[in-house]
């Protein structure tokens, strides 16, 4: 149990017989007659939707830890994405609906981190950020210009607004949740 002043950001809690994580806890200190109060927002492992709740900072929930198991993807066909443990080949598979923008980065025999309660699938532990390659993109205006951004489409068909200098074939970091750059990735170069 951990009481809901301790909430962090990631934690796994059981709320109503289902399994949520923690998006944001804040901490708000009372006055007057307002007493103090901590104001979290949850995601359903499930289903995916958001509660927001405000919770007295002495109440009490539980925690959940979740085994993780790496595990390799495998396919989609549209309906569910199938997963294999590469040591035992077992397979499962998760619903198309709760794996989000994830969707869009996997790539066959990608490794992935897979979090398990009791045995069971409950969600996939996603790198908050993937490298991917950029497959087209039109020149840029001024090369080393960094404030104006341009149109480029991935390996995986997703378009993205990237700087000047990003150029085909480079291959740049982004963030899963929002779909946007965060820097290119510079490979075999060394500082004199």
């Amino acid at each position: 149990m951990v009481e809901a002043s301790e909430l962090k950001s990631g934690m796994v809690i059981m709320l109503e017989g289902e399994l949520h994580s923690v998006t944001s806890a804040g901490y708000h200190a009372g006055g007057g007659q307002q007493g103090s109060a901590v104001f979290a927002k949850f995601k359903s492992l499930k289903t995916g939707h958001i509660k927001e709740l405000r919770l007295h900072p002495g109440n009490k929930l539980e925690e959940v830890a979740l085994d993780h198991q790496e595990m390799e993807y495998l396919y989609t066909d549209g309906d569910a994405f199938f997963f294999m443990n590469p040591d035992t080949f077992e397979q499962i598979s998760f619903p198309a609906e709760t794996m989000g923008a994830y969707q869009k980065f996997l790539r066959p025999n990608m490794r992935i981190p897979v979090q398990l309660y009791e045995g069971e699938p409950v969600t996939i532990a996603f790198p908050p950020a993937v490298e991917v390659t950029i497959m087209s993109t039109p020149p840029g205006l001024h090369e080393h210009e960094s404030s104006t951004f341009k149109a480029a489409t991935l390996e995986n068909g997703m378009e993205v607004l990237v700087p000047q200098f990003v150029k085909e074939g480079d291959t740049v970091r982004i963030e899963v949740a929002s779909g946007k750059y965060l820097e290119r990735i510079r490979r075999g170069t060394r500082k004199a």
